[in-house]
């Protein structure tokens, strides 16, 4: 399988705090790792030095050359009196790949096209900021808390959403949470991250580690059976089904 990032031994500190302390973690192509932690664990600093928008103290991260990486951020604001649509908003975009109406139909946004971007709801922008990271057809797409503003059963069509485009693009999947039991059938690897790595591993054992459970308690059934059921069709943002095709 072939590497596309690869942490070693990542330190980082401000004002005498520890921030991150000796991070070693690594991205593979067709694979989707999940990073999970506590608020103020770390993964946010870990994800902009992954991403080269920050420096660590010491360690080194390795990216395969030309790597396309696609980016949604964890937060995204706008100057509410900017006339920007959708459109224009996704036409910034650089280095696309895909075209606009091939991702707005993938994501179920089309509707979403000639608004304003500070007129859509916040799952309604999380689809929108999905979209731009899909542009470039990325290697790498690297989610910071995608389901954020999405109600339940949005998060779960969004998480099959993903696991469906992994498969069809072969790109590794690098998807920053802060709840495991809501991702758990959507990821390969999971990394538990406060300030260090806890855990990490397929998420059936993580989800019994002594430092998951200290972290974050005992996972419900309930919340995890969303997840585990297998199927021969996807579902898009809509809620719409359909077949899972080949690649494009």
């Amino acid at each position: 399988m072939k590497t596309l990032l690869e942490a070693s031994s990542l330190n980082y500190s401000r004002q005498g705090k520890t921030i991150l302390n000796n991070i070693n973690l690594r991205i593979e192509a067709g694979k989707i790792l999940t990073l999970i932690g506590p608020n103020g664990a770390g993964k946010t600093t870990l994800t902009r030095i992954l991403l080269g928008l920050s420096q660590p103290d010491s360690g080194r991260v390795e990216r395969a050359p030309g790597l396309r990486i696609g980016y949604m951020p964890q937060k995204f604001a706008i100057d509410p009196h900017l006339p920007l649509t959708v459109l224009r908003f996704l036409k910034l975009a650089r280095k696309a790949r895909f075209t606009i109406a091939e991702v707005s139909s993938e994501l179920g946004i089309e509707r979403l096209l000639d608004q304003p971007v500070q007129s859509v709801s916040g799952g309604e922008l999380q689809r929108v900021l999905l979209a731009r990271a899909l542009l470039a057809r990325p290697e790498l797409l690297v989610l910071d808390e995608p389901v954020q503003g999405v109600d339940v059963a949005g998060q779960t069509r969004l998480y099959r959403l993903i696991v469906s485009l992994r498969d069809r693009l072969g790109c590794g999947v690098l998807m920053v949470s802060h709840d495991l039991h809501l991702v758990m059938a959507s990821t390969d690897t999971v990394v538990c991250l406060n300030q260090h790595v806890c855990c990490h591993g397929h998420p059936d054992s993580v989800s019994t580690d002594p430092a998951f459970l200290e972290l974050f308690g005992q996972p419900q059934d309930s919340a995890l059976a969303v997840y585990t059921h297998h199927h021969d069709h996807d579902h898009d943002l809509e809620g719409q089904e359909r077949s899972i095709g080949g690649n494009r």
